[in-house]
């Protein structure tokens, strides 16, 4: 797999993805597994190859990964790799109100099942990805180049392919371009498609903590006035034998708190981290650095423009409250290799409006129904009235107490 760039040369492929991250790499590489020939641009280095040993620090994204990303990831003979790593399977799933007494537990034997999911590092599913990327000769890299221009241009007659221009001077042509670019996609904007956005007026902090008691293989979460906090359980995979104290956390507060909180040492927010989580897990005992972003939602009005189309945090980025921004970008991989393959099959164009239309129907109302969701918790969840916290509770509880329902949202959950 070629990864060298030179000066003015104008490459061509069939489909161009653009941004080599989780998302970007699972698209290129579920086209590459197909028998299309693919071409994958990022603005950072690439490294494809053998994969290291286990790292020993954590990486502070992390993703909750559901069966119906697993089960991609299995397609594409990726999760092996992931397991071989590091990954920790979660069965069970605690959630409550900092302030009052509602709590919903959903544990994975309500379905019949061994786990809700895992919480894998981001690091460690990228590291897998490019080590199946590098068996496919069909799957060729460019990094690091960054596309300064995206324009259509005539080919063979009356039929229009795409044409990048990167900042080496060189140009792409190519049937379709993927952009898989993040929430501020450059490619968005030079195909001109608008989005509709708004502020959080949240920071999320995350960082990787060790905590005086295991976690039990639980994700948990508590709603509080001031924002969300979320424990999400790491595999300590250097020590099995040892109970598992190791958690990923994303704590969402409004920035003035969350401004006080990266001013802290780690003695002061261990202290303040384990006040919000009312010791759960006892006293959290040591974090690794701490990060902070702020939190914007983005929804594409339009998934496709011409011959590009969106996937990802290009088309879509919401609140991290329930873990599901990665999944949504996965099941757009998904929905998009599979119409794409059809299409190759049927003898159309990738860029034909009714193939990437029946993407968007496909995708867009399931990414826009989690986005409302995620957005209905973040207002019914701030600081509220002592009537509304009441029917939070009540509401809470008896989800709680109905098992017919309590499935239903785990099945969906799992996807």
């Amino acid at each position: 797999m070629s990864q060298q760039t030179h000066s003015h040369i104008q490459h061509e492929t069939e489909i161009a993805v653009v941004g080599a991250g989780l998302v970007g790499a699972t698209m290129a590489l579920a086209l590459a597994d197909a028998g299309i020939n693919v071409l994958l641009l990022d603005a950072s280095p690439v490294t494809a190859g053998e994969l290291g040993a286990q790292p020993e620090s954590y990486d502070p994204r992390v993703s909750a990964i559901t069966h119906a990303s697993q089960r991609l990831f299995q397609q594409l003979q990726v999760w092996p790799a992931i397991e071989a790593q590091r990954s920790c399977a979660y069965n069970h799933m605690h959630v409550r109100e900092a302030d009052g007494t509602g709590q919903i537990d959903f544990d994975a034997r309500d379905v019949h099942t061994d786990s809700l999911g895992h919480i894998v590092e981001n690091r460690i599913m990228l590291s897998a990805l490019q080590q199946r990327m590098a068996e496919y000769p069909n799957l060729q890299i460019l990094a690091p180049v960054t596309v300064t221009a995206y324009q259509q241009v005539a080919h063979s007659g009356t039929a229009l392919k795409a044409e990048l221009t990167l900042n080496n001077g060189d140009t792409v042509q190519t049937g379709l371009v993927i952009a898989a670019d993040g929430a501020s996609s450059p490619l968005r904007s030079m195909a001109g498609i608008a989005t509709r956005e708004w502020d959080y007026e949240h920071q999320a902090i995350v960082t990787t903590i060790c905590t005086e008691q295991a976690h039990h293989n639980t994700a948990r979460q508590i709603f509080m006035d001031e924002g969300v906090l979320a424990f999400l359980p790491l595999a300590d995979q250097a020590a099995p034998q040892l109970p598992q104290r190791y958690c990923s956390i994303v704590w969402s507060v409004i920035p003035s708190v969350a401004e006080s909180l990266m001013s802290m040492d780690d003695a002061a927010f261990c202290q303040a981290l384990s006040n919000a989580s009312q010791h759960w897990l006892g006293s959290v005992q040591h974090t690794d650095k701490r990060f902070s972003f702020p939190l914007r939602q983005r929804h594409a009005r339009r998934y496709h423009q011409g011959s590009l189309v969106l996937i990802g945090d290009a088309a879509h980025s919401i609140h991290p409250l329930a873990g599901q921004g990665a999944n949504l970008g996965l099941a757009d991989v998904h929905v998009l290799a599979e119409e794409l393959v059809r299409a190759r099959h049927s003898g159309r164009s990738p860029a034909d409006p009714i193939v990437l239309s029946r993407y968007q129907r496909r995708r867009q109302p399931n990414n826009l129904s989690m986005m409302v969701t995620m957005e209905a918790f973040k207002r019914l969840y701030a600081e509220q009235p002592l009537p509304v916290r009441w029917l939070r509770n009540t509401g809470m509880d008896a989800v709680d107490r109905l098992p017919v329902l309590k499935q239903f949202l785990i099945r969906q959950a799992l996807g």
